[in-house]
């Protein structure tokens, strides 16, 4: 089975759907998506009915930070994040809302567990940026591959018998064997908001054949996203953030 892992997705609907022919081109059987479907970006209501459609259709998804804060009013945010916010739930039907609120904050699937942030403590919403970071995570979970998202910045790491963890290179674009022998966490990019300096949109595809992980980055026109963005009245950084990728 070839797994296509999305996250961050932030109502970005032409990033969306290029990483979905992105996905189909490579031979996905099945979508993952990580969380945050909406937020930032200008198209919540469409990113939210694909969703919907392909949950329907048998895809996976976990509930994101900004997703939970479509119902939750208290969840704290960045001024952008909340401002952004403010402007994506009137646009959202009750039912959108419903869908939203209703996703699982993980999802086990065989020896695969999904999760938009940490693995030990989901709704906290902890971000794994490093060694440090991931070993909660593993320490929570048997599971032998953890996927997530939240960090906007694709990661690899990696726990050895001995229980040692550590942060392993990435080659974009090239599959990366995840050895039977350790444990693995993958934080995945972003599809709609990289914040790696690097535009393209990010995701990545999992072979349970081969037991191989490829970091794909997509092209997609972000300008017309910033320019749906600039004329919603939100605010201009979030505009340069797709352009620029950071």
């Amino acid at each position: 089975m070839r797994l296509a892992l999305l996250t961050d997705i932030h109502g970005n609907r032409e990033a969306f759907a290029a990483v979905l022919a992105d996905a189909a081109d490579q031979g996905a059987d099945r979508i993952a998506l990580l969380g945050d479907l909406v937020g930032y970006g200008p198209d919540p209501e469409w990113c939210v009915a694909t969703a919907i459609a392909l949950v329907e259709q048998g895809a996976l998804a976990v509930r994101g930070n900004h997703d939970h804060a479509v119902s939750d009013l208290s969840e704290s945010m960045s001024h952008n994040a909340a401002q952004a916010m403010e402007w994506t739930r009137p646009r959202l039907s009750p039912a959108q809302k419903t869908f939203l609120a209703h996703l699982p904050l993980t999802v086990t699937a065989g020896d695969i567990l999904l999760v938009h942030a940490s693995a030990n403590d989901p709704g906290a919403w902890n971000y794994v940026l490093s060694n440090l970071h991931a070993r909660p995570s593993f320490a929570a979970t048997d599971a032998r591959l953890i996927f997530c998202g939240h960090v906007h910045v694709p990661l690899l790491f990696c726990r050895d018998l001995g229980g040692a963890v550590r942060e392993q290179a990435i080659r974009m674009d090239e599959p990366m064997r995840l050895q039977s022998t350790r444990r693995w966490l993958a934080v995945v990019g972003s599809a709609g908001q990289p914040r790696d300096g690097d535009p393209a949109a990010g995701y990545a595809v999992y072979d349970s054949e081969s037991n191989d992980l490829t970091f794909r980055r997509v092209p997609y026109d972000c300008n017309v996203t910033a320019a749906k963005l600039r004329a919603s009245g939100l605010p201009e950084e979030l505009a340069l953030r797709l352009v620029f990728g950071f």
